[in-house]
């Protein structure tokens, strides 16, 4: 594709375009779309036009714009993340009707936590947690098994890049190496609110090959309820149902 004068590619900036929408930022202005995604007024309005006519964007009643149902459709035709969703949805259903609070499932993904599914209940604990967003890796329980059980040379690049990433104080457990280490020698990671200070979050590694997490499985419960051990073999089992599902064997 043609690169503007800056030296980027038309891919740079569609791809820049659908990533300024988000969580924060459901729907845009093309004003707003231009400023978040650094490229020129024109330049929005062109592409804007482009991903609309492929329902990649769409217009909501005030005239912005929002991530629109193509995007959807043809992500769904070919994922990963999807054959994982549809591996781990019955063993999710399961816990989450036992534990009756967000059961999720989660990867890593460019340094951070990707949430790929979560169930709630009606009378769940706040949870920000979102389907497709994206939370930092030390700051929830999912975060620290995926990287506990993570390959060295990612645990070393990860906190190379981060070199204040450290959990709460209260945790008892401010340097990250020693915060790894426990989560990874009793096999799953359990901390009072790193998100949310009245919740507890509990997370178990989907293992594959080698001992390398594939994937998080947790649950957000209220804090200070006791129940990390109870809720713990429901976990394991489910995420042990759920490599089996995909194939994986643990060495």
């Amino acid at each position: 594709m043609a690169n503007s004068k800056s030296g980027d590619s038309s891919l740079d900036r569609l791809v820049r375009i659908l990533s300024a929408f988000g969580a924060d930022a459901p729907s845009l202005t093309i004003g707003a779309l231009a400023v978040r995604a650094n490229v020129p007024l024109a330049t929005a309005y062109r592409l804007a036009d482009q991903l609309l006519s492929h329902d990649f964007l769409r217009k909501d009643a005030s005239g912005s714009l929002r991530l629109g149902l193509g995007l959807w459709e043809l992500a769904n035709r070919s994922s990963a993340a999807l054959d994982l969703r549809e591996a781990a949805m019955p063993f999710m259903e399961d816990i989450q009707a036992v534990v009756g609070q967000h059961t999720q499932l989660a990867v890593l993904r460019d340094d951070e936590v990707l949430v790929i599914e979560r169930l709630s209940g009606r009378d769940s604990v706040v949870n920000q947690a979102r389907v497709a967003g994206r939370l930092p890796v030390h700051r929830t329980s999912a975060g620290m098994v995926l990287l506990a059980f993570a390959p060295v040379h990612v645990q070393e690049a990860y906190l190379r890049g981060h070199p204040n990433a450290f959990l709460p104080s209260e945790t008892g457990l401010a340097d990250s190496r020693q915060a790894l280490a426990l989560v990874r020698g009793q096999g799953f990671a359990a901390f009072n609110g790193l998100v949310d200070e009245e919740t507890t979050g509990i997370a178990v590694p989907v293992l594959g090959r080698g001992r390398i997490a594939v994937a998080a499985l947790g649950v957000v419960v209220a804090r200070d309820e006791g129940k990390v051990h109870s809720i713990l073999p429901v976990l394991l089992t489910g995420a042990r149902g759920i490599a089996r599902a995909m194939g994986e064997h643990v060495d």
